[in-house]
C-alpha cells in the first residue's frame, strides 16, 4: 500500500501557478540543445569535450549580462531584433501622444512653461515633473502588461528580457524608463533621446538603445 501523500487539488493555493507568460522562452525538450555542435571530439584531442573559443573569442572574458564565454546565445528561441528605425518612428508616437496629455493637463491647470513676460521657472519645473511622471508612468504601466505601448504595438514591436524573452517586470521597466526619460524632462530633453534611442543603430549585437542596457532588455519584432 503506498504510503505518498495524494497530489494537492487544483485549487490548492500552494500549488505554482502555471507560467502565464506566453512570450518567455521554454527549455528545449530533453535531447535537445544540450550536446556540443561539435559532436564528440576525437580520441585525444586536446580540448576534450569542449570545443575552442571562435576565431577572434575572448577565451577568458564573458557574456557582459552575466554569460560565460560558451554561453548559449541569449537570442536563441526568441524573435528577430526589431528594425532601429522602426523603433525610432514607435517612439516618435508614444512621444506625440503623451505630449497632447502633457499639454491639456498643464494648460488645464494653468501650468505653462511661458508667459508673455517672462519665462516662469516654477512652472516650467511644473510641467517638467508632470511630464516625467506621464512619460514613465505610460511606459512602465503599458510594458509591464505586454512588453507594448501603443507606438510598438502599432509597428509589431515588443520589449523583451533579454535572458529569457519574457515581458519585462515593473521593476525592470521602471529602470529602462527612468534613464530614458529623467534627462529628457530636466535638461538635455531631444539630445539625449537621440543619443538613447540612437544607440540601437551601432550597439552589437543585441541593437540596445542606453535604457535597454540599464534595464538589460532587447526590442523585438512580434511579426
Amino acid at each position: 500500500m503506498s504510503t505518498e501523500p495524494p497530489p494537492p487539488p487544483d485549487d490548492d493555493p500552494l500549488r505554482k501557478p502555471p507560467d502565464q507568460d506566453p512570450f518567455k522562452k521554454q527549455p528545449p525538450p530533453p535531447g535537445e540543445g544540450t550536446g556540443s555542435p561539435y559532436g564528440s571530439p576525437p580520441p585525444g584531442s586536446p580540448y576534450g569535450a569542449t570545443p575552442p573559443p571562435p576565431y577572434g573569442g575572448d577565451p577568458y572574458g564573458g557574456d557582459p549580462y552575466g554569460g560565460g564565454p560558451y554561453a548559449t546565445d541569449p537570442l536563441a528561441g526568441m524573435p528577430p531584433l526589431a528594425d532601429s528605425g522602426r523603433r525610432v518612428l514607435a517612439r516618435i508616437i508614444d512621444m506625440v501622444l503623451v505630449v497632447i496629455v502633457v499639454w491639456l493637463l498643464t494648460w488645464g491647470f494653468g501650468v505653462s512653461e511661458y508667459d508673455t513676460d517672462s519665462i516662469q521657472y516654477g512652472k516650467s519645473f511644473g510641467q517638467s515633473l508632470i511630464a516625467l511622471l506621464l512619460y514613465v508612468g505610460y511606459d512602465v504601466f503599458m510594458t509591464s502588461r505586454s512588453g507594448q505601448t501603443l507606438g510598438k504595438k502599432w509597428l509589431h514591436l515588443r520589449v523583451a528580457n533579454l535572458d529569457d524573452g519574457a515581458t519585462p517586470s515593473v521593476r525592470t521597466n521602471l529602470v529602462r524608463a527612468l534613464v530614458l526619460w529623467v534627462p529628457f524632462a530636466f535638461c538635455c530633453a531631444c539630445i539625449w533621446t537621440a543619443v538613447a534611442g540612437g544607440w540601437s543603430f551601432f550597439d552589437k549585437p543585441y541593437k540596445q538603445g542606453l535604457h535597454d542596457k540599464a534595464a538589460k532588455t532587447v526590442v523585438v519584432s512580434t511579426r
